[in-house]
């Protein structure tokens, strides 16, 4: 017997968890709020200090500790092949218009009379098609801003109105990353996941779109300034192929998801029907393998937003493309476009995934060396029901989007720390996967020195706390999540074979014993 096996690791006490958390957690609020650096390294870094307390202090081998790491990363890697996916379906999905057409269309439906309400459902399409509450708000948002002045909408409520849009479809596409870094985390696949998200953003959305329709009474008489929309849906059909047609994809992603297929082959499927699109349109089987690897590069917008302090240049340019509108609201128009199309491939996505392998590798050394196990027999000694589960959970991604300043570890951590429990009790993964999203996700924006606070502040010019009020979803999200599951409502056990089944606030009987919290 070696020494490393025959030496018995000591349990850490609550107070040294907290501290090594606390400590990780100060690393990684100067790397948010000091450097203004990614956290990637910070969270190896973190790694490395609780695992050098786990071996030299506590007295843990470091194969135990490798093992945790690198057990805990391959749960993570479905989430990597699905993200892995998911790049090369932006990419192919943009080039063959299929983005493009949802964002025409949704712009059209934009109104006086729904003022708030067409802004709720375009930032919502906007960001269910490409995956990104930061380029929605970053682009569509800040056109819809510009409009809402003219209206007499005052900015803080309409910027919480796209925020609301922003991460509904953020939340809820398959194209997120936080939408896949959830299930994988928790364990649950990525369908399986949105389908369990319908049960509590699905009603909260319902009752945002009621709020977005009595709010915009009062702006119903209003004259709206087409100048910038038409601007970019000009630019849009000039670029792209603008059709219904191109709708088949993410109708067929839906279908399939609907169905129950597996989430990598239904989004392999939707690749598959865009690239045909693509080719339909005279694109070569090659440019697509680039796009699809690297990226779309929009042509004509980069141009024209390229062109837009020569006077000259940008003339002769929309002459030649029978564009007549107003060349400095076509240049600001087509700079939205490149923000919002230059995206995709599978190359962009490799920031992601390092973070997901950073955050594991944190996650899991905490896991390994006890850590966590002790902060959560703390959390749950007060827990007695499913609904106090989920308020545990809820509660922590909070703090950890208050301390860590990163939607990502808030889901990372908690998800991490919480999923032993849910398998205990024999609640469905998906149940944990939802509740990291109703609260991690949605209250990061919320928070003025979290990243998505800051960043929204920023790209809309209006202080966090003042939007704050009018982010409707963000914050009744997780209320209605909590309400929701005390009521014994859109709760899922885990079966014999690990399908969901729809249950209680108890464990059906039909699944065997029941365990107590």
């Amino acid at each position: 017997m070696t020494q490393e096996t025959a030496r018995e690791p000591k349990t850490p006490s609550l107070l040294l968890s907290v501290l090594v958390f606390l400590v990780v957690a100060a690393l990684i609020g100067m790397a948010v709020l000091y450097w203004e650096t990614d956290i990637h390294l910070v969270l190896i870094f973190g790694a490395l200090f609780a695992g050098c307390v786990g071996v030299f202090y506590l007295g843990n081998p470091y194969s135990k500790i490798e093992k945790g790491v690198i057990d805990g990363i391959m749960v993570g890697m479905q989430a990597c092949l699905i993200l892995y996916t998911v790049g090369p379906l932006i990419g192919s999905w943009i080039c063959s218009g299929v983005v493009p057409s949802m964002i025409y269309y949704g712009l059209s439906i934009l109104s006086p009379s729904i003022f708030l309400l067409a802004t709720l459902l375009i930032c919502s399409i906007v960001s269910l098609a490409t995956g990104t509450s930061w380029g929605t708000a970053g682009t569509v948002g800040i056109a819809i801003l510009g409009i809402a002045v003219g209206l007499g909408v005052p900015a803080p409520m309409t910027a919480g109105i796209i925020i609301c849009g922003g991460y509904f479809g953020d939340k809820m596409s398959p194209l997120s990353d936080t939408t896949n870094l959830a299930p994988a985390v928790a364990g649950t696949d990525l369908f399986q996941h949105i389908r369990a998200m319908c049960w509590t953003s699905g009603p909260t959305y319902c009752i945002v779109v009621v709020i977005t329709l009595v709010l915009g009474f009062r702006y119903a008489g209003g004259q709206l300034d087409y100048a910038k929309i038409d601007a970019i849906k000009t630019l849009l059909a000039t670029e792209f192929w603008i059709s219904p047609v191109t709708l088949i994809a993410p109708v067929a992603v839906i279908a399939l998801s609907a169905m129950r297929k597996p989430a990598i082959p239904a989004l392999w499927v939707g690749v598959m029907i865009a690239v045909v699109f693509a080719l339909f349109q005279g694109n070569s089987f090659g440019d697509l393998l680039n796009i699809m690897q690297n990226g779309y590069s929009p042509a004509l917008s980069a141009d024209v937003a390229g062109a837009g302090e020569d006077a000259a240049a940008l003339a002769k340019l929309l002459a030649e493309n029978n564009i007549t509108l107003d060349p400095k609201i076509v240049a600001e128009a087509a700079n939205d476009i490149v923000s919002l199309m230059e995206r995709g491939g599978l190359q962009s996505m490799n920031w992601t995934i390092s973070l997901i392998l950073c955050a594991f590798s944190f996650g899991c050394t905490m896991d390994s060396c006890g850590f966590l196990k002790v902060m959560l027999n703390a959390i749950m000694k007060p827990v007695k029901s499913v609904g106090g589960l989920v308020v545990a959970v809820i509660a922590s991604c909070f703090i950890c989007d208050l301390f860590l300043g990163d939607q990502y570890l808030s889901i990372a951590m908690p998800g991490t720390m919480f999923k032993s429990e849910f398998d205990r009790v024999g609640l469905h993964p998906r149940m944990l996967s939802r509740s990291l999203e109703d609260c991690g996700t949605l209250v990061s924006v919320l928070i003025p020195w979290n990243t998505c606070g800051a960043y929204h502040a920023g790209v809309l010019g209006v202080p966090t706390f003042q939007y704050l009020p009018f982010a409707f979803f963000n914050y009744l999200n997780p209320i209605i999540a909590i309400i929701m599951t005390y009521l014994g409502i859109g709760i899922f056990w885990r079966g014999k074979d690990g399908e969901p089944v729809k249950g209680g606030k108890t464990r059906p009987a039909e699944l065997g014993e029941r365990v107590a919290f």
